[in-house]
């Protein structure tokens, strides 16, 4: 797999994500009649919350991005794009397992919509996401945390419990 990093987004990012969206939407889009180059540019720049985003970068430069948008009970998965010829180089998928980690720490459901027909649902469904509801353009898929157990850590007082997401035991420390 290729290195990568994320960095908090700004606004200087704007325009450089909404140019990748346009990029990695418009088969998707074409392929369901519903590609409109200058909407598929600016649906990105109405709904761009730098607080909420991060930028992908790879080699030091941008490669992508996403967006967890905190919701009640829940958080939305947003604006996930890279670069298509980073694309099933595993990238996505370690970009949204620390993602989807941060979530099950915090007991958070996440939510995402995906365009019908899209090979991103293939990513998201092998990451324990799961159909709610689907209309003539979208999947919208959830994911519940996984459960916590209380993992015993060892501390200079005896033994401690501390939350932990199942399948990831910490060792005492």
């Amino acid at each position: 797999m290729v290195g990568w990093k994320l960095r908090p987004a700004s606004m200087a990012d704007v325009e450089a994500v909404a140019e990748l969206r346009a990029a990695v939407l418009k088969p998707d889009l074409v392929r369901l009649g519903r590609y409109d180059a200058q909407r598929v540019r600016q649906r990105l720049r109405d709904g761009f919350t730098p607080a909420h985003t991060w930028m992908i970068e790879v080699g030091g430069a941008p490669a992508g991005c996403v967006a967890l948008r905190p919701a009640k009970d829940t958080q939305w998965l947003e604006h996930f794009y890279l670069e298509p010829d980073l694309q099933g180089r595993g990238i996505g998928s370690a970009v949204l397992s620390r993602l989807l980690e941060r979530c099950d720490r915090e007991a958070a459901a996440v939510r995402l919509n995906v365009l019908r027909g899209s090979p991103a649902r293939r990513l998201y469904e092998r990451h324990g996401f799961t159909v709610e509801t689907e209309d003539e353009v979208d999947v919208f898929m959830v994911r519940d945390p996984l459960p916590a157990r209380r993992w015993p850590l060892a501390s200079a007082e005896g033994t401690r419990s501390e939350t932990w997401p199942v399948g990831r035991p910490r060792l005492a420390r």
